[in-house]
C-alpha cells in the first residue's frame, strides 16, 4: 500500500500546547449496508459503517486521523467546521486525492468545543449520497451538565425499486435534479430508516443534529415540544433559544436540549414542510420516534448564559466584500450556478487581522446554504435586521432575493480556502469559489 507524502505542518501548529494525541484510522470502501430490515444497499462509507466511525477529541489534542482509500476513485476528507491549518482542509486547492491504495495522514490541532463532521471533498455528488461522511466532536470543561448525549446524523437517499441509487436520465431529470440538488425519498437518521430514539422521563439529553444530505432543508420538529437551541456551527450561543422547531439546512449543525418528557410519551421526530423553491413538492416527513422510557434522576445543569461572544461589527459597518450568489441560463446544462457572475471563481485574497465585513446576495429563486470553510463568522445583519441571537457559523441559509452581511477575522492560517453553495450538486455546477488568506 503506497503513502502519500504527508504535508508538512506549520510552525505556529507544532508549538501549541495539547492535551493529547488522538489517533483514528479510517478506511474509505464500498459495503452493504442495511437501512432497514432486508434492505442493503451498495454503499461507500469509513470502516464499514454508515455514517463513518464518531471521532472525539478535546479543545486543544491533536488528532491524527490515517485514511486509507480502497474505493476504486480517489477521494479526500473535509474536516467541515474545524478551524485548522489550510494544508489540512481536505480540498482539491491545498491536497493532491488521495488515489486507490494510498494512504494519508491528517494532524491538526483542535482549537473549538462543538459538533462538527467530516466528508468526502471529491466527486461529492456521489461519495457523499452513498455515505461517505461521520461526526466529530470536540467537547470542553465548559460544557453544560447533561444526562444524556445523543448524536443525530441526517440523511436521504434517491433508490430504486431494487434499493440502487438512481442516476438522473437525460437532460429533463438531470437539469430538475441540478436545479433541486439530490434529494431521496430514503429518510435516514444515523444510517436507519424509522429509527426509535430512546430517553428516559424526567431526563434532558443534548442532541448534536448534523444535516449530511445533499440537499434536503430540515425544520426539525418533535411533535409541538418545546426544546432549547444550545449550540450551533461554531459551539455554544450565549443564551438558550426556547423554541418548537428549528431549521437545518445542508452542513449545518444544531445542538438542542431535549426534555424532560413523561414516561410512556411517544413521539415522531420529523421535518416540517420547508418551500425552498424547487420543483419537489414541500411536506411534512417522520425520521425517528422517540419513545420515552422509565423515570430516571436528573442531573441537568443548563445555565442562562452558555458563553459569551463579542460581536465583531456593528450592523452599520463598511462592507469589504460583495459575494452575489445567482442562477443563470446554460446552453450547455440548462442552468449556471454562479458566483459573481462566474462559476468555479478565484475570488482576491484576503489580509491576516484585516476584518472582513461581506455582503451576501442571493439573487436567485431558491434558496441556497452558503458555507466557508476553516472560518467562523457572525451574522451581523439579515435583511436590514439584526439576528435573533449571537453564534459563531460556518454555514447559513440565504433565502430567495435577499442579503446578510457576516464579519470573521482571519487569523495567521495563511493559504487557500473556499466558499460555496452546500447544496452539493450548486456547488458542482460552480456556485463556489477559492481566495487565499495572507
Amino acid at each position: 500500500m503506497k503513502e502519500q507524502t504527508k504535508v508538512n505542518v506549520p510552525i505556529w501548529m507544532e508549538k501549541t500546547p495539547t492535551k493529547a494525541i488522538v489517533e483514528y484510522n479510517l478506511e474509505a470502501s464500498e459495503f452493504g449496508w442495511e437501512i432497514a430490515p432486508g434492505k442493503i444497499i451498495q454503499a461507500w462509507g469509513f470502516n464499514g459503517q454508515l455514517p463513518g466511525p464518531t471521532l472525539k477529541a478535546n479543545v486543544g489534542d491533536t488528532m491524527v486521523i490515517r485514511v486509507t482509500n480502497h474505493l476504486k476513485e480517489p477521494t479526500m476528507v473535509h474536516w467541515h467546521g474545524l478551524r485548522i491549518p489550510a494544508v489540512m482542509d481536505g480540498t482539491e486547492v491545498v491536497q493532491k486525492p488521495i488515489e486507490p491504495g494510498e494512504v494519508f495522514e491528517y494532524r491538526f490541532v483542535v482549537p473549538d468545543a462543538g459538533t462538527f463532521w467530516y466528508h468526502s471533498h471529491v466527486n461529492e455528488t456521489e461519495q457523499m449520497e452513498k455515505g461517505m461522511y461521520g461526526a466529530l466532536i470536540v467537547e470542553d470543561q465548559t460544557d453544560p451538565v447533561m444526562d444524556g448525549e445523543k448524536i443525530i446524523v441526517i440523511d436521504d437517499m434517491k433508490l430504486s425499486a431494487e434499493n440502487e441509487f438512481t442516476k438522473p436520465g437525460w437532460f429533463a431529470p438531470r437539469i430538475i435534479e441540478r436545479h433541486d440538488g439530490r434529494q431521496g425519498d430514503t429518510l435516514l437518521i444515523n444510517g436507519q430508516e424509522n429509527s426509535i430514539l430512546d430517553i428516559h422521563a424526567g431526563q434532558t439529553e443534548r442532541w448534536r443534529v448534523i444535516n449530511a444530505s445533499s440537499a434536503r432543508y430540515f425544520v426539525l420538529h418533535l411533535d409541538g415540544r418545546e426544546f432549547k437551541i444550545i449550540g450551533t456551527d461554531g459551539g455554544l450561543i450565549e443564551h438558550p433559544q426556547l423554541v418548537t422547531e428549528v431549521l437545518i439546512t445542508p452542513g449545518e449543525r444544531v445542538d438542542i436540549a431535549v426534555g424532560p418528557f413523561n414516561e410512556g410519551e411517544t413521539f415522531p421526530l420529523e421535518s416540517l414542510a420547508y418551500n425552498r423553491s424547487t420543483f419537489l413538492k414541500a411536506k411534512r416527513e417522520t425520521f425517528a420516534t422517540v419513545k420515552v422510557g422509565e423515570q430516571k434522576h436528573s442531573v441537568v445543569f443548563i445555565p442562562e448564559t452558555l458563553r459569551q461572544i463579542e460581536p465583531l461589527a456593528k450592523q452599520d459597518a463598511a462592507i469589504t466584500r460583495k459575494v452575489k450568489l445567482s442562477v443563470g441560463p446554460s446552453l450547455k446544462d440548462g442552468m449556471s450556478f454562479l458566483v459573481n457572475n462566474d462559476v468555479h471563481v478565484h475570488d482576491k485574497p484576503v489580509l491576516t487581522g484585516e476584518l472582513q465585513v461581506w455582503e451576501l446576495a442571493n439573487t436567485s429563486l431558491m434558496d441556497h446554504p452558503f458555507h466557508l470553510h476553516g472560518q467562523f463568522f457572525q451574522v451581523i445583519e439579515e435583511d436590514g435586521k439584526a439576528p435573533a441571537y449571537m453564534a459563531w457559523k460556518d454555514t447559513v441559509n440565504l433565502t430567495p432575493r435577499s442579503k446578510m452581511k457576516i464579519a470573521w477575522m482571519p487569523d495567521d492560517r495563511k493559504g487557500m480556502w473556499m466558499y460555496h453553495c452546500h447544496i452539493i450538486e450548486h456547488h458542482a455546477a460552480g456556485m463556489m469559489a477559492h481566495f487565499e488568506v495572507k
